[in-house]
């Protein structure tokens, strides 16, 4: 194996070895844990599992590359399936010396640090072009993807059926944590052992989906929060696409891609596709791995930039009843609560009387706002908060001027309209009058107005999504159209802030997170289910980019009720605010919200730059939610009872704390969590941010050992803050 490239990548504690043969496609041959290992320790280690097979020019068994090819041998699922009429549908690639940081990579051993490493490849018979990335971010985030070109002379054309990349994992890690849920009750979790085979979570909802289960989680056996290695990977496209795991003989790896539907990537001479990024983050523990995908956003995305404002949406206020005189009483209402964005929801537009009619006639109703909305948004500001729209711009009413204008810009598979979902159909924005059509009415709207952020949702899956001329699939080209229409509005408006609403949590993925500042992770405020909801959706999502909301004391969605301090302390760590009909308050009430307001106000640079942390998923054990300052000095968790346990108490760790310092304890906490006698002492230590004497206690012993909070109550929630006292 004199011909051997090696590549060794590494960026905070992760470690990244990808070797290539001769002209073969490379390997990754380690991806976890940082090593600490010399050139000629990697070259051995590489050659050591090197099999030779039959006189090493028979049977010589197959390892599997990034992209697994059954013309070698591979018999679980091909990295690439593809065929020209039936014909070069076993693609075998010749790849070409692997580069990194912009150079060939020599034989021998390359290192380097955060970096990417670039793959390209031919099957010269089959006229396939092929490269490949593979890249390690500075905060140890993996993610590949695959471009596939067309260089064939042939007529027919390269038909795609899919591009499926292999992150690889260790046989140790036997143990999938996936998620899967409805409306109003997304990341449900499911936890079970890898068997032999592949398991599977494909979506074919046109969107994420709210039974999507966002990432997969492969780990050793007991992985927790903060401890037990894990790989959590995660497939960064907002229309169809598939996450699985697949095991067979000595092999076990994510595999992740674009699930498309048939015909529809058809490459002509000189035609690509490029797949989504296929990302993988490692870790010790959950909270370690989600916080390399944290990092990541925070990188991008405006919401890291400035402070979160405090919303108040109008929808659980109002609903589609909207009365101007209605919405400026809930504006100073809201202002005088210290709220700094003001939402109007769904309903203000041309026929908006219910959500049966309307949707693409994007200008103010003349009957309910016959001056149109300008009059409110100045208001709004002039209390001090910016003015938000509710627009669902991928989407189109048939009773609507637009669909009887154009009934050719409705996406449909057949000569008839597909099934109605909430009464809509899709438009399609791969139509470029449609598309240039919609991104006019928003710009105008955006500047007219002087909207500082819109709430864009997504309130139906695509079924029969076709192209209307032809029938052909056309869920491919919609998703790339949304994003090119959010980069393009966004380039317009450089301020401009954008929510992703999808029937609550039905599209939250990297495709649409890179290019938004927030998600709308659930239609349920209800704090009970709210909590996991938020839990579970951090493993890719930072606290800062998930809504969190305040609502009724009735839940909407469930019908349960709740204390204002229980809805309070839920929705604090997130990117807080109301939905909620504000104007019938009591005095208290009012007080109280605006206490806790004012409480988020002061802390919410640590929720949206502190390291997000969890605690144990044992449903009879208090569930833990909490944000640490980078540097250690001080932290905020939310924690909640268990519906029912058998112990009355139950020890908290409260992790991810500097081990060598020692934190003064504050507590927010309701008026009842047992009977007096059970309480312990330090949740009745002062209240949050107070003076006085408060137990100061060692970061090694709270977040090994923990302390007893109890169980007894259930539907409870205090508050934590802790502050180093050096």
């Amino acid at each position: 194996m004199n011909d051997v490239r090696i590549v060794h990548l590494s960026a905070g504690d992760v470690s990244l070895v990808v070797a290539q043969q001769g002209a073969s496609l490379p390997r990754i041959a380690h991806w976890g844990a940082r090593i600490a290992a010399s050139a000629d320790d990697l070259h051995a280690f590489v050659t050591a599992e090197e099999r030779p097979g039959l006189s090493a020019d028979s049977d010589v068994p197959y390892q599997a590359s990034i992209l697994p090819e059954h013309s070698r041998g591979w018999f679980g699922r091909p990295g690439l399936s593809a065929h020209r009429a039936g014909s070069a549908w076993a693609p075998r690639f010749r790849a070409t010396p692997l580069r990194v940081g912009g150079g060939t990579a020599e034989t021998g051993v390359t290192t380097s640090g955060a970096d990417t490493v670039i793959i390209d490849a031919r099957d010269d018979w089959g006229g396939i072009d092929l490269r490949v990335e593979i890249d390690l971010s500075p905060a140890g985030l993996l993610r590949t993807r695959a471009l596939v070109r067309n260089t064939g002379q042939d007529e027919a054309p390269l038909e795609i059926a899919e591009v499926m990349l292999s992150l690889p994992l260790p046989l140790r890690a036997g143990e999938i944590l996936d998620f899967s849920g409805r409306w109003a009750h997304e990341r449900i979790p499911q936890r079970h052992p890898i068997v032999r085979g592949l398991h599977t979570r494909p979506s074919r909802r046109g969107r994420t989906g709210l039974d999507a289960t966002t990432v997969v989680a492969a780990g050793v056996p007991g992985f927790g929060s903060d401890a037990g290695e894990v790989w959590v990977c995660h497939v960064g496209f907002s229309g169809n696409h598939e996450h699985a795991i697949e095991r067979g003989d000595g092999f076990l790896a994510f595999r992740g891609g674009e699930l498309l539907l048939p015909g529809e990537i058809r490459l002509a001479t000189g035609d690509e596709y490029t797949t989504p990024w296929v990302y993988g983050s490692y870790g010790d523990g959950l909270d370690s791995a989600a916080a390399r995908y944290h990092d990541h956003l925070r990188a991008l995305s405006r919401s890291s930039r400035r402070e979160r404002p405090v919303t108040l949406n109008v929808w659980e206020a109002v609903y589609f009843d909207q009365d101007p005189a209605t919405l400026i009483d809930l504006a100073e209402r809201g202002a005088e609560l210290g709220v700094e964005r003001y939402v109007l929801d769904d309903g203000w537009f041309r026929g908006r009387r219910d959500d049966r009619s309307g949707l693409g006639d994007w200008t103010p109703d003349p009957v309910g706002w016959p001056d149109g909305l300008r009059p409110l948004a100045d208001r709004v500001r002039r209390l001090g908060m910016e003015f938000g729209l509710w627009v669902e711009p991928e989407m189109i009413n048939e009773d609507s001027d637009l669909a009887r204008a154009h009934p050719d810009w409705i996406l449909r598979a057949r000569p008839e309209l597909p099934p109605r979902y909430r009464f809509q159909q899709v438009l399609d924005l791969t139509h470029p009058e449609a598309y240039a059509h919609i991104l006019e009415r928003l710009d105008d709207l955006v500047t007219s107005i002087d909207v500082s952020y819109l709430k864009w949702d997504h309130n139906r899956d695509l079924v029969e999504a076709g192209h209307p001329a032809s029938g052909a699939p056309a869920v491919h080209e919609q998703t790339l159209a949304v994003y090119r229409l959010i980069d393009e509005l966004r380039a317009r408006h450089p301020d401009l802030e954008i929510e992703s609403c999808a029937s609550g949590g039905g599209r939250v993925d990297l495709g649409i997170l890179e290019r938004t500042d927030r998600i709308h992770p659930s239609d349920s405020h209800d704090p009970i289910d709210r909590f996991h909801i938020l839990r579970w959706t951090g493993l890719l999502v930072p606290p800062e980019m998930m809504g969190s909301h305040v609502a009724s004391a009735v839940s909407s969605t469930t019908g349960r009720t709740s204390s204002l301090h229980y809805r309070c302390a839920v929705a604090l760590l997130g990117h807080f605010g109301i939905e909620w009909d504000i104007r019938g308050l009591e005095q208290a009430d009012r007080e109280s919200l605006s206490s806790w307001i004012s409480l988020y106000r002061r802390h919410r640079r640590l929720i949206s730059t502190g390291r997000a942390v969890g605690g144990p998923a044992d449903p009879s054990a208090p569930a833990v939610r909490g944000v640490v300052a980078q540097d250690g000095a001080e932290a905020l968790y939310t924690i909640v009872t268990p519906a029912t346990s058998a112990d009355t108490l139950a020890r908290v760790r409260l992790t991810g704390l500097d081990p060598e310092r020692r934190y003064r304890i504050t507590v927010d906490a309701p008026e009842s969590l047992g009977p007096p006698w059970q309480v312990p002492g330090w949740l009745k230590a002062p209240g949050l941010d107070e003076g006085g004497p408060a137990p100061v206690l060692s970061g090694s012993l709270l977040s090994r050992v923990g302390l007893e909070f109890p169980t007894f109550h259930p539907e409870r929630a205090a508050v934590v803050h802790l502050r180093a006292d050096d």
